[in-house]
């Protein structure tokens, strides 16, 4: 058999926070590629509860807490054009996830225009199981800040980060 270069996949987002519906994208793809490197958003303009670097701590936290796979994962911040961040990582693949139809035209039009950019990174997209379709950060921000219950939306971890968070916040 030849020798082959390790396949290298890229998961961008923002993780603000990061959830079990993340999780479970970076674990399935992680079985796949060689290398997940997740890749976290600055996205600044956002205007994202957490700051990157608590991002970036948040998802290696959970990144060291799921079962080894056989790819390597590598948590990065990134603030530059993603395709641009595929090259600089060496990546071949770009990961998606995909949790309802209302997200495949947005990442259908993304797809395309990456493609654009770069037609050696191919995006490969992975449906949402179904225990987390309807997850989205969002969502989990706005059940949290109102006192709701989000211990099945986000690991204990950041159920605590997003408590004090959240504590901070009303006394600001």
């Amino acid at each position: 058999m030849a020798d082959r270069q390790p396949l290298v996949g890229v998961y961008p987002g923002t993780f603000d926070p990061i959830t079990k519906g993340h999780s479970d994208i970076i674990s399935r793809a992680a079985r796949v590629v060689d290398k997940l490197v997740i890749a976290v958003a600055r996205n600044d303009g956002k205007g994202p509860l957490f700051q990157t670097a608590a991002r970036v701590e948040m998802v290696q936290a959970e990144a060291a807490a799921m079962p080894k796979h056989r790819a390597e994962i590598e948590v990065r911040p990134f603030e530059s054009l993603l395709v641009h961040f595929c090259q600089d990582v060496g990546a071949q693949v770009l990961v998606r996830g995909l949790r309802a139809v209302s997200d495949f035209e947005y990442e259908f039009q993304m797809a395309a225009m990456n493609a654009r950019q770069d037609n050696d990174i191919e995006t490969v997209f992975f449906m949402a199981s179904e225990r987390h379709q309807f997850i989205s950060s969002h969502f989990v921000k706005e059940i949290g800040r109102l006192g709701g219950d989000i211990s099945t939306l986000v690991s204990p971890v950041v159920r605590e980060r997003l408590e004090a968070r959240f504590r901070e916040l009303k006394e600001t």
